[in-house]
């Protein structure tokens, strides 16, 4: 009997706890199940709304340093080089005396061009004595017509031979003041290319240095034929407006990604493309106080050849890039839903791309979170981090001046 009761008594609390493990189990089942058909909030993506704003025309083409004037030192008497007088890099001015010939042979010739004068003057004192000589005769009719002719020819051959000696003279003394090689133009010199004692010769055609001037400079930027044809199209059917012909228009980029601090202006291109490489060669004349550009040195220029009135431009990363290499952004469209939008591209311009074709004014494009989305997702658009106080802040170009609002390419952040 005392076994038929501990049966009992155990195996009812375990047909309990068996039922309540059931119904736990129910009940989470029941909860899972419920849980499941509530949908994932949309993912987070930053957008910007783009619009139409003026965005300069630019591009960065190959470039090479030319001096603004260059000129070769040469002599142009026949001498022995005695003295240098220029320090080799220094800057020289026009006319200062940078060598010297030997003058001696040349002030010889002067002193015997001076004695030929002075015989041609005392012959011409006696040929003026006998024609009035011979004059006041004739008029008393005690010496013929031809006597007063001969004396009269003979006196203005002597007035010849006068001035033969007075130009001789002269040339003597050029001569001699060409035994000091002066600089030609302004500028800083090169290397001293005769040493003293050096034998110029006559007629020769070595150059003793060689002047640059170097303030201001030029810089030679080349560019393709087609390129240059498209822009003057598009400035001629106004789909470009034309800058200022008096603004500064060019940047210099150097080596190391700086920029030059002080802009150029762009002068004028060749008429003549280089067969060998269809490219038309641009002139840009830049100040160069502190000597920082070279001739030969090689750069890149960033130029401004036009205004895109009503451009658009997105940021670079929110441009993709297909398997055959076209270009699409994603668009949020009606309902928040994006779809891939085909874009064509244009340049680069202050880090963002410049679309030609594909958005218009008003569409919002995702910047960042793309990875998150696929087509015909609902997604939240949001602010990027920081990206109202940047907007806010005044495009600057890199030497600090402020630039004009109409020469940035703008986009509005929502």
């Amino acid at each position: 009997m005392t076994t038929l009761i501990n049966q009992v008594r155990w195996t009812w609390p375990a047909s309990l706890t068996g039922g309540a493990i059931l119904l736990v189990l129910s009940a989470c089942n029941q909860k899972q199940q419920g849980a499941a058909t509530v949908p994932p909030p949309p993912p987070e993506v930053s957008i910007v709304t783009v619009k139409a704003q003026p965005i300069p025309y630019q591009r960065d083409l190959p470039g090479r340093v030319a001096p603004l004037r260059i000129a070769e030192v040469r002599s142009r008497v026949a001498g022995l080089v005695i003295k240098r007088t220029f320090e080799q890099g220094s800057l020289v001015k026009e006319g200062d005396v940078l060598y010297k010939i030997d003058p001696a042979p040349f002030q010889v010739e002067l002193q015997s061009a001076e004695a030929v004068l002075a015989r041609t003057e005392a012959a011409l004192v006696l040929a003026q004595q006998q024609a009035d000589r011979l004059e006041q005769l004739l008029s008393r009719q005690t010496a013929s017509q031809a006597q007063y002719d001969s004396a009269y020819a003979a006196q203005k051959q002597a007035e010849a031979e006068v001035a033969g000696a007075k130009a001789a003279r002269d040339r003597a003394r050029l001569n001699l003041g060409y035994t000091d090689v002066r600089a030609p133009i302004s500028g800083r010199i090169g290397r001293a290319l005769l040493t003293e004692g050096a034998l110029v010769e006559q007629g020769g055609t070595a150059n003793l240095a060689t002047i640059q001037q170097l303030d201001p400079i030029y810089v030679d930027i080349t560019q393709s034929v087609g390129e240059l044809n498209k822009l003057r199209r598009d400035l001629a059917s106004g789909e470009l407006s034309r800058l200022a012909n008096d603004s500064a228009n060019v940047r210099l980029i150097m080596d190391d990604g700086a920029f030059y601090p002080s802009a150029g202006k762009l002068l004028f291109s060749e008429v003549t493309a280089d067969p060998s490489t269809g490219q038309v060669t641009l002139r840009v004349l830049f100040p160069n106080p502190q000597d920082e550009l070279f001739p030969g040195m090689y750069v890149r220029a960033r130029i401004k050849q036009g205004i895109d009135t009503d451009a658009i431009a997105v940021p670079q990363q929110a441009v993709q890039r297909t398997n055959d290499g076209k270009s699409e952004v994603w668009v949020v469209r009606e309902g928040d839903k994006v779809m891939l939008q085909p874009v064509e591209v244009g340049p680069v311009v202050e880090n963002q791309w410049v679309i030609r074709e594909g958005l218009k004014p008003g569409d919002r494009v995702v910047v960042e979170g793309v990875q998150k989305i696929s087509a015909g997702m609902q997604v939240k658009p949001v602010d990027p981090m920081g990206s109202v106080a940047q907007a806010e802040l005044k495009a600057q170009e890199p030497d600090g001046t402020e630039v004009p609002q109409a020469a940035q390419p703008v986009v509005e952040v929502r």
